[in-house]
């Protein structure tokens, strides 16, 4: 009789874990879509479903350890043929007994359900060979093949691609490449599901589980849905105004520097931040910074005897 954990190569007391570690493990080298030239690999595939399909079955599990089953669900002491116990076996009155009912040969047993006696026959899921319905319309429910295993991918993205929502272009592990619109409201840690993009199983493929990881920029910071970003400008561009281009998430825009702006203002610009999850967009928030240049004789000559006479420090008491 075919033995379920030689197949998978576990030990006869192998936890749960183990079996499905060992059973993915042979499923994704066995695979057929891996293996289209070796029909070797798909009948062992095969077998290594069937074998996994009984030992994650508890009772099915149960039943084959106690020597009531064979791999495939069938029983192994009552047979169809016409040996002994058999439906053609001599003796006739009582050729069969299972689940506490006897026979089908005396007047006694009259109204035993067959359907009722199969289903506890194959181990109350209805299934020849470990699966299916039972062809005896017992209604049983078949269990469902296993899905593969869930990939977990980290995909980096910068600071401004996360503001305007860039298509971004990760690489899964078989090789291929995809395109990923980030979802409104994207933040760091936010998850992402590709159906079907995981691991092969016989159930279907599982998904890619793929993380965001907004990486830090070297100007621009993030201020909950605003985009922030300190603005230098020159003495000249503050006191006599200005139209000065700025970065943005999506490109430069030109912004205008009222005549006599200080530093520490901040202008805003609607709709350059990052995106909510309704859709709308926060701002861009531009702080200025008067860059004075050093050692220049000129603008020292320029400003020779002149004093600024407010008190700039008076709101602070001193």
């Amino acid at each position: 009789m075919a033995d379920p954990y030689s197949i998978l190569g576990v030990a006869r007391g192998a936890s749960e874990k183990d079996i499905k570690s060992a059973y993915r493990k042979l499923a994704k080298e066995l695979h057929p879509d891996r293996n289209a030239d070796n029909p070797k690999a798909a009948e062992r595939f095969s077998e290594v479903t069937r074998a996994y399909d009984l030992l994650s079955d508890k009772d099915k599990r149960a039943r084959f350890d106690r020597g009531e089953i064979d791999i495939d669900g069938n029983p192994t002491g009552y047979g169809f043929g016409g040996g002994p116990g058999g439906f053609g076996g001599a003796g006739g009155q009582r050729g069969f007994r299972a689940d506490g009912f006897e026979g089908f040969g005396g007047g006694n047993d009259a109204g035993i359900d067959l359907g009722d006696i199969f289903e506890g026959l194959f181990g109350g899921r209805g299934g020849f060979g470990g699966g299916g319905a039972s062809p005896f319309g017992n209604g049983g429910r078949a269990r469902a093949a296993p899905k593969g295993a869930n990939v977990a991918y980290q995909l980096g993205v910068s600071l401004p691609d996360a503001a305007a929502r860039a298509t971004q272009r990760i690489t899964l592990a078989d090789g291929k490449t995809i395109d990923l619109k980030l979802p409104a409201g994207v933040e760091d840690g936010t998850q992402m599901r590709l159906s079907g993009k995981g691991e092969a199983g016989p159930g279907g493929a599982g998904d890619a589980l793929v993380t965001i990881r907004i990486q830090p920029h070297p100007f621009f910071r993030r201020d909950g849905d605003n985009l922030r970003l300190d603005l230098p400008i020159s003495l000249n561009e503050a006191i006599n105004g200005a139209k000065v281009k700025v970065p943005t998430a999506e490109g430069a825009v030109m912004l205008t520097v009222a005549p006599g702006s200080s530093s520490g203002k901040t202008l805003r610009i609607p709709g350059k931040g990052f995106s909510r999850k309704d859709g709308t967009r926060g701002d861009q928030l531009v702080t200025l910074e008067i860059q004075l240049p050093e050692g220049d004789a000129d603008l020292t000559r320029r400003l020779e005897g002149w004093t600024d006479p407010r008190n700039l420090r008076a709101k602070l008491g001193v």
